[in-house]
Order: structure tokens, then C-alpha cells, then sequence
């Protein structure tokens, strides 16, 4: 089922707790992830997230001296663990497809792929560029922005592919798209990120997911600024437990994100107790939204399965 049905059928019901997860690295056993699912089954979600990741490049000094170049995915593997996730525990997943780092002729197969084992559901992201340059041909093209993934889902859904097929069938995949209730880093002004937000809806996206925010205040007029601008799907908000003193440095350096003085201040204090404080935390924005009535929340797990699946439960 796709995520906008779920959602619907969920309306005036209780909340719906979706989840997102990566894969393992390169070399680990499928058994890793097969493990994670099976914990968050046991909470019936509506939908699991699979992140994909592209390629990265890094130098290895061989035996002779000589330096070789590599490059490879560093956490492959996002189209099989949809198919687990699908298949084997009949969860609807929804499969993370980017921009940069893929031609258009992956992204097509990609999504064939999707097709066949049964996933409804993609979200559609620029993502970072690789560390590398990929050559681009003419016969090669690049999505570069979000909504020209989104566009490409959207002809797809009325059966044009990038060649002619006889009989083909069309991909008729629910699309959601990322929302920065702090701006993304790169956009100049956060007006101007929502109007980027709202070329995405319009290009075709049926909802929204946030990224992560540990301030409920910021989400709430992120909403506001959003349905202002005449942006009308759902916008799931996206929350992730802060586990360490060292994840007050590291999550705004990599996310571009605010960390509220009240829970830095409980972290410092006590540093040792840092992941009683994050899980804490993360109970008290769950209410919040549930008090603001919000009917769904979104879960970054990431390794932190056992710590979420705990405050999940606390409000069922």
C-alpha cells in the first residue's frame, strides 16, 4: 500500500510511527538488518525507509607501493533489503533514490526493479555528490535536483520511458520529497527553500518528510510557512534520539541543525547519562506532536533500534 493511503485510512485513528533505517556495510551479513526489521515488525509499522547511498572513492597503497583507486558503496544492498522488508514481512517500504551519482538510465532500472518486487513507495532525493567525478554523456543524463527525480517518477507514472517499449506498463509509485524545517544548508534564505520545497509538490510529490529537528517550535512554523506558500500534502515530521555527548558536535555539523540549550545543558551536565537524556527528549517531542495533533512521526533508527522501539511502546 502506499504511504499516502496509509495515511489516509489512518485519519482521526491512531498515530502512525514510520521508520527509517540504512544498510549494513559493505562485507556484513544480511542477518544485521534482518534483525533490525524484526524488532520494529513487532510495532506494526505502516512503512519502513531503506536510505541508499552512492558511491565513494578512496586510495589503497598495494604490495608493490603503488597507490590504486577504488571506488565502491560503501553500504550497497537498498534494493534487497526492500524485497526482505516487502516480501518477507510484508511491510510496504519505501526505497530512497538520488540524483547525483546515478544517470537516468539507472534510476529507470532502479525503479523497474522497485516494480517487481512489489514496492509502492520511493522518496526522491538530490543526496551529496559523490567524492569523484562520474562522467556525464549525452546519452548518460543526470537528474540534478529532487524535482527532476520527481519528474522522471511522474512520466513514468503515464508509462513514458526514456526509450520507446512496446506494451510497457505504467510505474505508479507514491513520491515523497524532504522538507528542512531549519532550511537546507545550501538554500540562502529558508523562503526560498520552501519555495524549492513546492516546485518539488508540484512537479509530483505526494508528501513531505522532514528532516530530523529537536525542536518542535521550529517544525510547527516550518507547517505553517509551508501551507502559507499553498503546499497542501502531508508533512510527516522526522525525529532522531541523540545517544552521546559527542552527537552535540557531530549531528549540527553534519545537519545543519540546532540543538536546544535545555538538552545540551542536560548532556554537559550529566554526559554519562546523555542517552537517558536523548530518549527522554525524543518522549517529550513525541507528545508534544501527538498533543498538537499530529498524526504521524517518522523515526531516523539509524543502530539506535532498541532505544526508539522503547519509546514507541511507551505510547501505545
Amino acid at each position: 500500500m502506499k504511504v499516502i493511503e496509509h495515511i489516509d485510512r489512518a485519519a482521526g485513528k491512531s498515530p502512525l510511527f514510520s521508520y527509517e533505517i540504512v544498510p549494513p556495510s559493505r562485507g556484513s551479513s544480511a542477518k544485521d538488518i534482518v534483525d533490525v526489521v524484526e524488532k520494529l515488525a513487532v510495532l506494526q509499522p505502516p512503512w519502513i525507509d531503506v536510505t541508499s547511498h552512492s558511491s565513494s572513492a578512496f586510495y589503497q597503497e598495494k604490495q608493490d607501493g603503488t597507490i590504486q583507486k577504488r571506488t565502491l558503496r560503501k553500504r550497497p544492498g537498498m534494493l534487497g533489503i526492500c524485497g526482505i522488508i516487502q516480501n518477507r514481512f510484508k511491510i510496504d517500504t519505501v526505497a530512497h533514490m538520488l540524483c547525483l551519482g546515478f544517470s537516468k538510465e539507472e534510476t529507470e532500472d532502479a525503479l523497474i526493479e522497485l516494480n517487481f518486487l512489489g514496492v509502492e513507495n520511493i522518496l526522491a532525493l538530490r543526496g551529496d555528490a559523490p567524492n569523484f567525478s562520474k562522467p556525464i554523456r549525452a546519452d548518460r543524463t543526470m537528474n540534478i535536483l529532487a524535482s527532476d527525480l520527481v519528474n522522471q517518477v511522474r512520466e513514468l507514472r503515464n508509462g513514458q520511458f526514456l526509450d520507446d517499449l512496446d506494451n510497457s506498463s505504467a510505474l505508479n509509485f507514491c513520491v515523497g520529497v524532504a522538507g528542512y524545517p531549519e532550511k537546507h544548508f545550501e538554500a540562502p534564505s529558508l523562503k526560498l527553500d520552501i519555495q524549492n520545497l513546492k516546485k518539488k509538490v508540484d512537479a509530483g510529490a505526494d508528501y513531505v518528510v522532514t528532516q530530523m529537528f529537536f525542536d518542535n517550535k521550529k517544525y510547527f512554523e516550518f507547517v505553517g510557512q509551508c501551507r502559507d506558500e499553498g503546499i497542501t500534502v502531508p508533512i510527516i515530521p522526522g525525529l532522531k534520539m541523540l545517544k552521546s555527548e559527542k552527537q552535540l558536535r557531530s549531528i549540527p555539523k553534519n545537519f545543519y541543525i540546532d540543538i536546544p540549550d535545555e538538552l545540551v545543558d542536560q548532556v554537559t551536565t550529566h554526559p554519562k547519562q546523555a542517552a537517558e537524556h536523548g530518549k527522554n527528549w525524543m518522549k517529550k517531542q513525541v507528545q508534544g506532536l501527538l498533543d498538537a495533533n499530529v498524526p504521524y512521526v517518522h523515526f531516523y533508527v539509524l543502530n539506535n533500534v532498541d532505544a526508539v522501539t522503547e519509546v514507541v511502546k511507551s505510547f501505545r
